[in-house]
């Protein structure tokens, strides 16, 4: 019998979990590179058909995004694993051809390049995500990934800032900005190919993930509708506070008092991103999966309340960087928590043949229509009214109900997993240890 060959080299090396978190983190946050530095930019005073022309790059933007989140339910679910590098290196190409072409085409006819910028990004996440799922460390794995585009946002944003800073164009800048991300993006790719499929050991503690065809999807999504739901609205929530925090952070930085710089940006992201991927990487530990679950919709009322206390503590002589930093932990702490924990738990529990692909793009979908739909109502607000108080109206409405429909989840996913919970006699005694 033929002796399997020793693993050498980077393929050694990828078996290692770090390796899977570097890769997944650095690709991601690279994407952003191609995705986010126009919004540093303030295109002040700059009208087309009687609408501000950064609202409109924003719509556009997150119209293509939008779109993709769409097709992404069905593209992200049903996509093999071998197929995913190919599909990252095309999507992000063709990205930055957009950002090209952003800066060749006049104003306002290249905000029609933004919409096509944002398609390919949109699905990206997903085919990262299928790299880490399916793991006994997928939580800390996801945590990190998703501390990528909280930290990136910022980054980007300050790389957007340097370049104007230097002279660029507001054209051009997105399109150079996407030049200095693309030799880290090969890179982060290139590991990211290397990272192997979860373990035999990984597919008996969380289950094997595969591809969804419609029927499954559908199947899935009817067997928990209530509480899916529950999820969803809760996405939509933090989503709507994220896209709002990021797309106008120098509005309300400026609001709170600070200058345009691009250390601002990354502090508080930086801060941010190391309480969230703390909190719900926690979860690694909790190795069994109904209290796991359990474990992450309490960290997302958490977020909530300390949404709301931020608010409150800014009216109460709160500093303005702590608020801003606070609010960050509030919304990403739940947003991240749906990303790492709660969708990946679900499945383990269930044993359902299922993937996150297809429950993240399903929130994520939702998510960013109503960010769409929000813009527009925003437009609708009389000039007058401030970006900041905007936003803090909506802190404290959203971070109520959010709290409400967390503890109706809680409520819900009692009753229905409660039966699917595994006994600790299942679990190894190393792995009961940590309960």
């Amino acid at each position: 019998m033929e002796r399997a060959k020793p693993k050498t080299g980077l393929k050694k090396l990828a078996l290692h979990p770090a390796w899977a978190l570097i890769a997944a983190f650095g690709t991601y946050f690279c994407m952003y590179g191609f995705r986010k530095p126009y919004t540093a930019a303030t295109y002040a005073e700059v009208y087309f058909f009687g609408i501000d022309y950064k609202f409109l790059l924003i719509i556009a933007q997150t119209t293509g995004y939008v779109i993709a989140k769409w097709a992404g339910i069905k593209i992200v679910s049903e996509i093999k694993p071998h197929q995913r590098i190919k599909m990252i290196l095309g999507l992000i190409s063709f990205a930055e051809l957009m950002l090209l072409l952003f800066g060749f085409v006049p104003r306002p006819w290249n905000i029609i390049c933004l919409l096509l910028n944002g398609l390919p990004l949109g699905v990206i996440f997903g085919l990262i995500l299928g790299f880490l799922e399916g793991r006994k460390n997928t939580e800390l794995l996801v945590a990190g990934l998703c501390a990528s585009f909280i930290v990136s946002d910022g980054v980007s944003k300050s790389v957007g800032t340097m370049l104007l800073n230097y002279g660029v164009t507001e054209n051009w800048m997105p399109f150079f900005a996407g030049v200095l991300f693309m030799v880290p993006s090969l890179i982060f790719i290139l590991m990211l190919s290397q990272v192997p499929p979860p373990s035999a050991a990984d597919v008996a503690l969380r289950s094997k993930r595969s591809p969804m065809l419609a029927e499954a999807r559908w199947d899935f999504f009817k067997k928990y509708a209530p509480g899916l739901a529950g999820i969803t609205i809760v996405y939509l929530f933090v989503t709507l506070l994220r896209s709002i925090r990021a797309d106008f952070a120098p509005e309300l930085w400026s609001g709170l008092g600070y200058t345009q710089t691009p250390a601002t940006f990354t502090q508080s992201e930086i801060l941010v991103s190391f309480g969230v991927v703390a909190i719900n990487g926690l979860c690694i530990f909790i190795m069994n999966h109904y209290k796991a679950f359990q474990f992450s919709l309490l960290t997302s009322l958490g977020g909530f309340i300390i949404l709301v206390v931020a608010v409150c503590g800014l009216h109460f002589g709160l500093g303005n960087f702590p608020f801003m930093v606070l609010v960050g932990l509030g919304v990403y702490i739940p947003y991240v928590a749906i990303h790492t924990t709660i969708f990946e738990r679900l499945i383990a529990i269930t044993k359902e043949r299922a993937n996150i692909g297809f429950l993240m793009y399903l929130v994520d979908a939702v998510g960013y229509t109503g960010y769409i739909i929000l813009m527009f109502l925003r437009y609708a607000v009389p000039p007058g009214e401030s970006i900041l108080h905007i936003f803090l109206r909506t802190c404290i409405y959203l971070g109520v109900l959010g709290g409400l429909i967390i503890l109706y989840c809680n409520w819900y996913f009692k009753i229905k997993l409660k039966k699917n919970e595994q006994p600790i006699t299942q679990l190894s005694p190393r792995q009961s240890s940590y309960i």
